[in-house]
């Protein structure tokens, strides 16, 4: 694949240091050239000593420019304000694209996005990596198995403490961010629900600043429900302080316990907890994952194949964006 970065700065890296093998960065955008100057030299130097390759990326400040070129996919890492507009022009172009969460600030920049998608075989996968933690895809497998019964609810907490400044960069800035904690990591929780539970009947909730100067908010409660009454109980928050990560699947038969991201979150822990016939304490089992985080690279590699397949994009599609925001914007009260 020949692949172009549109937004260079840590996402943007991730996102790089998460291609491997024969695919090619060919081309890097960033309003700030100097980021992308940055990242040229690091791919360059990779490919030269891992891949023996020798490539000339090219670089500019203007995305339209890098969309005008022989690409296969185009990842688009830039702030929220711009997911969506760029996103709109490359899959215009028929480029494949990867596209940052939320994709967007609005649910209705989504929609252009939808028709294309439909209209086209062209493929948009949402960053919804946390769906490729193994952890995560470990008791997905155990759930679909359908060893846990009927599912009753879902009880999910992310978060983390910020940092000095943080109430000044553009996360803080609504036009630049579309919102606070709820857009950012809120959005994670309820992709995750979603793809646990399916959609959602009733939306309620809220959002608040409770410690940060910024006009947008620090702290998310979100609830979620079907009509069945099977429900998701979230919050996010960057008042955390100490960052941590919880989810927690509740089956009539076996409770699935999520904790942990790697890093800073802990390690990434699965406990598996089988009710017995005579109830008492459970049966446990407990998987660890040290390895540190592959879901970058696991959602980069599925969506080649999915396009090298002409598969439809397995998980995390521009549907999912579209849904996942509809619910962001209930707990904003923007509808």
């Amino acid at each position: 694949m020949r692949i172009g970065i549109i937004g260079c700065g840590l996402i943007g890296n991730k996102r790089a240091n998460a291609i491997k093998g024969n695919h090619d960065i060919v081309a890097l955008c960033d309003t700030d050239i100097k980021k992308a100057e940055r990242l040229k030299a690091q791919r360059e130097l990779s490919d030269k000593l891992n891949y023996s390759k020798d490539i000339d990326i090219f670089i500019t400040d203007d995305y339209k420019e890098l969309c005008n070129r022989d690409l296969d996919i185009v990842i688009v890492s830039t702030i929220n304000a711009k997911l969506s507009e760029i996103t709109l022009y490359a899959v215009s172009k028929n480029i494949n694209v990867i596209v940052e969460k939320p994709a967007g600030i609005d649910s209705r920049e989504i929609l252009p996005i939808l028709d294309i998608v439909k209209e086209r075989n062209v493929k948009v996968k949402v960053g919804f990596n946390h769906r490729y933690h193994p952890a995560l895809l470990k008791a997905h497998e155990i759930f679909d198995s359908g060893v846990c019964g009927p599912i009753m609810f879902i009880r999910g907490r992310y978060g983390h403490g910020g940092r000095l400044g943080y109430d000044r960069e553009w996360r803080a800035d609504v036009s630049l961010s579309g919102g606070g904690e709820t857009i950012d990591q809120g959005v994670h929780l309820i992709d995750l629900a979603r793809w646990f539970m399916g959609d959602f009947d009733i939306v309620e909730g809220f959002a608040t600043t409770y410690y940060w100067d910024m006009p947008v908010d620090d702290n998310g409660f979100i609830s979620l429900r079907r009509e069945d009454g099977r429900a998701a109980w979230l919050q996010v928050s960057c008042t955390e302080w100490k960052n941590m990560f919880s989810f927690e699947i509740y089956c009539r038969d076996v409770k699935l316990d999520v904790e942990g991201l790697g890093g800073s979150y802990g390690i990434e822990t699965l406990k598996v907890y089988s009710m017995l016939p005579e109830m008492g304490p459970p049966d446990t089992t407990i998987y660890e994952f040290p390895r540190g985080d592959v879901s970058w690279e696991m959602e980069f590699d599925e969506f080649v194949n999915d396009i090298e397949e002409d598969h439809p994009v397995r998980m995390g599609d521009i549907e999912d964006a579209y849904k996942t925001l509809r619910i962001v914007e209930k707990i904003y009260g923007r509808e």
